[in-house]
Parts: structure tokens; C-alpha cells; sequence
């Protein structure tokens, strides 16, 4: 539920946008390409969203149908444009990000009354973000779809912390906190977490999250690898997978749906947490995001070779996430 958009990629590495001639057109968006991560591993996936009513909404519209993501809860706002965003390329840690989300993105114009709450209750996996809440109404129709869950496993929120989405961003912390008491799981990297928290220290991070209402905290920590605490005591800790980083965006996303998959299969922490890092690792070596999630074959083949990029190539840690 969430952020559904026009990513635009450069064809040209290590320049930056002025200098740029030609562009790829790619789904993007956080949730929208978790619901494709997922779908490539073979959930039924859908997403709750809104898009302009343009060529740009009809674009991601038949993208999600080629992905096979359910796309009956994505609905046209009239008044806003489909977002676009813009990123430049310098491989293999600096990828920033150009918005054009005003004067507001039509996936924030989800409203409370237009949700299936129905269809929120029954899915296996509900998966919000911390976007969500930056603005309403779609504060409120998160928020409502996290408390129609009431605890039901497996309730998701990714922290997914874009300051320049919101307008008071001294609001994010409180709205938070209401979001976490309804999760089961929350899922952030560390300035996610300190924003949410206030606490950066992994371990305190993920005990921070824990005490504010989910039984699960997976923390990553870029080139450190990824934490996960449960609130029954138990944890995980693995590394990453090294790759040659082509593209620093779309892995944390990658890492959801696989991290969804690893969780619904019943897999202990260790092993869905390795899932999780090799299927990031894939698309941290890959241009695109939606287009470039990888499937369990092409994960179980970087677990099995230790690297995800190609064995021809070398790599360094992803930092993606």
C-alpha cells in the first residue's frame, strides 16, 4: 500500500542529470516494487495505490498487470499528476534522487473510505510504509489499514524515511509510533531507524522497535549486513552478499518481497534473512528496480556462489537499502 511512480534511470553512468541525454522508463516507487518482488517469487501479490489520470497512470497500470501484481485497488486522482522521479548514477554509493511530486502525488490521496478492508483483513501480508504518513488523507488510510489488521501476522511497516516528503517533518516520530502499535514487523535501515526511535546502535534500534509494538525488527545496516530481533528472544545477524553495484536503488525493496516470501514459507530468521540480502544484492547489480527483481532460482544461485553479481565479475558489499 503506498508509492506508485515514474522512475527514470540514466543511460549514462558517473554525470549528472544536466548532462544526461537518455533516460529508461521504469515502474518504481518502495511498495509498488515490493509487490513485484513478491510477485516474482511467486505470491499473489496487489497493490492499494492512485496515479494521475495520464499516460504515466496508464503506463504503470498495464506495467503492474505485465508483473502479474493485482492492480483493481490502483485508482485515478484527476487533479495530480502521476509522479516522476529522476535519479543519476555514480556507482558505487552516491545515487541521488530528483522528486516531481507536486503540487502532491496522487498515491497520498488514498482515502479511508475507498479502502476493501475486507481485502486488508484476508491478505496473508499487509505491507505499509513510513511515506504513507506524511501526508493526508493517506496518513489516516494507513493507519486504518493497520488497525483493521489487529495484530494479524504478517502486518509490515517499512520505515522508508524521505524527509522531502514531508512538510513537518518534527510529525514523523509521532506518526510512527502509532503505526508501530499495529505492526508485526518493522523493517528499517539505521537512520530509518533513529528517526523513528531516536536510537542508531543496531541492537538498540531493533529493541527500540520491538518495545513500540511489532514481534519482529529487521534492521539493515548496508555494508554491515542485516539484524533481525524477535520479540520472543530470538535474533539472526548475516552479512551481505558482495556485487559490483551498478544502481543503489530498489535493493531494499527486493529485500521485502523476498524477506515476505522467506517469512511465509516458515523459513527460520538466519535463512530468510540471507534470501533477503542475496535477492538485494541482484538488483543492487542491475540498472532498473521493478524490472530487475530477481527470481528463487536466481537467489538460490547467489546464495550458491556467494556473490550476486555474475561469477565472471567481482564485487564489493551493496549498500542499497
Amino acid at each position: 500500500m503506498g508509492r506508485l511512480g515514474v522512475d527514470l534511470y540514466p543511460l549514462q553512468t558517473g554525470v549528472g542529470l544536466d548532462r544526461v541525454d537518455t533516460f529508461a522508463k521504469f515502474l518504481g516507487g518502495s511498495p509498488a516494487n515490493v509487490a513485484v518482488a513478491a510477485a516474482r517469487l511467486g505470491l499473489r501479490t496487489a497493490l492499494v495505490s492512485r496515479t494521475g489520470a495520464d499516460p504515466f497512470g496508464t503506463y504503470l497500470r498495464r506495467q503492474l498487470e505485465d508483473f502479474g501484481v493485482d492492480d483493481r485497488w490502483v485508482t485515478e486522482v484527476d487533479a495530480y499528476p502521476t509522479p516522476v522521479t529522476f535519479c543519476a548514477l555514480f556507482p558505487p554509493d552516491d545515487f541521488p534522487l530528483t522528486f516531481y511530486r507536486r503540487p502532491k502525488a496522487p498515491d497520498l490521496e488514498i482515502h479511508p473510505h475507498e479502502l476493501d478492508l475486507d481485502a486488508v483483513r484476508a491478505a496473508r501480508v499487509l505491507w505499509t510504509t513510513g511515506t504513507g504518513l506524511c501526508a493526508e488523507p493517506s496518513r489516516t488510510a494507513t493507519l486504518e489499514a493497520l488497525r483493521a489488521r489487529s495484530g494479524r501476522e504478517t502486518t509490515v511497516l517499512d520505515l522508508d524515511w524521505r524527509p522531502m516528503f514531508w512538510t513537518d517533518p518534527a510529525a514523523a516520530r509521532p506518526s510512527y509510533a502509532e503505526a508501530l502499535l499495529h505492526a508485526t514487523v518493522a523493517v528499517g535501515n539505521l537512520d530509518e531507524c533513529e528517526v523513528a526511535t531516536g536510537e542508531r546502535e543496531p541492537h538498540a534500534a531493533a529493541r527500540a522497535l520491538l518495545a513500540a509494538g511489532p514481534r519482529l525488527a529487521v534492521v539493515k545496516q548496508g555494508p554491515r549486513g542485516v539484524l533481525a530481533l524477535a520479540a520472543d528472544g530470538t535474533g539472526a545477524e548475516v552479512p551481505p552478499l558482495p556485487v559490483r553495484v551498478v544502481n543503489g536503488l530498489g535493493a531494499g525493496d527486493a529485500f521485502g518481497g523476498a524477506l515476505v516470501h522467506a517469512l511465509l514459507a516458515g523459513r527460520d530468521l538466519t535463512t530468510a534473512l540471507r534470501h533477503a540480502n542475496a535477492a538485494g544484492a541482484i538488483v543492487a547489480g542491475r540498472l532498473a528496480c521493478s524490472s530487475a527483481m530477481p527470481t528463487a532460482a536466481e537467489i538460490a544461485e547467489a546464495l550458491a556462489t556467494g556473490s550476486g553479481t555474475p561469477a565472471e565479475s567481482s564485487g564489493t558489499p551493496a549498500e542499497k537499502g
